[in-house]
């Protein structure tokens, strides 16, 4: 049997509109996992549903910053076998230009929504014991931080360690929870970035990966890794995806 298999599991993969939730989804899709879908943004939400492979799946339309919005889509799911969290914005801004509607719109979408999310679904026993794996989308910019990146940084680090925390508090249910911490890669994180910065600033990024910018599949066949049985030993881990 292929340990990476997926096969039977059921995940839900948030943010799965664009960039790395997409391609989550994809790949899971073709390695057997029923999918559902979720995303604020339901005519790109649907681009991707076309896009999974096999039968089954579902696409929900939730703004993750809405509690009621939180609530509906937890109340809409089955029992899950995974979820990844790939919720996030990515804006670069220096320290002095930081104002409370940054911090406020950073840490809702970015922080808040996968918490509250978890939250509910723990309330809802929605995640199955003893075989379920929570993934969170954290970023290499922990360790090696960027001028400008004091929101997007901030909001990592406080996902990382809340994940670390949450795997605490599930391993007696057998609940595994991870992060992995990648680089940029390319696609529509990177040219979201671009928007607020310029090329040399993505130039200087690229040269501080020895393999170049990685594309979204690279991470997104780690993250089958993690929601696949062949990690049912590993939590409370964070992986760094820097191409060295």
């Amino acid at each position: 049997m292929n340990a990476f298999d997926l096969h039977g599991k059921t995940i839900l993969v948030t943010g799965a509109s664009s960039g790395l939730g997409r391609q989550t989804a994809i790949s899971a899709s073709q390695y057997g996992a029923r999918i559902i879908i979720t995303g604020r943004n339901q005519q790109r939400l649907q681009e991707t549903f076309g896009l999974l492979s096999g039968e089954n799946h579902l696409a929900i339309p939730a703004d993750l910053t809405l509690s009621n919005d939180i609530d509906n889509l937890v109340q809409a799911l089955p029992v899950l076998n995974g979820v990844v969290y790939s919720t996030g914005i990515s804006e670069i801004k220096p320290a002095r230009f930081i104002a409370a509607d940054d911090i406020e719109k950073n840490f809702s979408i970015g922080f808040n929504a996968p918490v509250l999310l978890t939250t509910q679904l723990l309330r809802k026993k929605k995640l199955l014991a003893g075989e379920c794996s929570l993934l969170f989308i954290s970023s290499i910019s922990i360790k090696y931080p960027f001028v400008g990146g004091g929101m997007y940084i901030s909001v990592k680090a406080a996902l990382e360690n809340y994940a670390r925390v949450l795997a605490l508090e599930l391993a007696p249910k057998r609940i595994r929870v991870n992060c992995i911490a990648p680089a940029f890669v390319k696609g529509s994180m990177l040219d979201q970035t671009l928007e607020s910065t310029n090329q040399d600033t993505i130039d200087q990024i690229e040269a501080r990966q020895p393999l170049g910018l990685g594309e979204a599949e690279d991470v997104a066949n780690t993250i089958v890794y993690y929601l696949s049985n062949a990690s049912k030993w590993v939590t409370g881990t964070s992986l760094i995806l820097g191409g060295g």
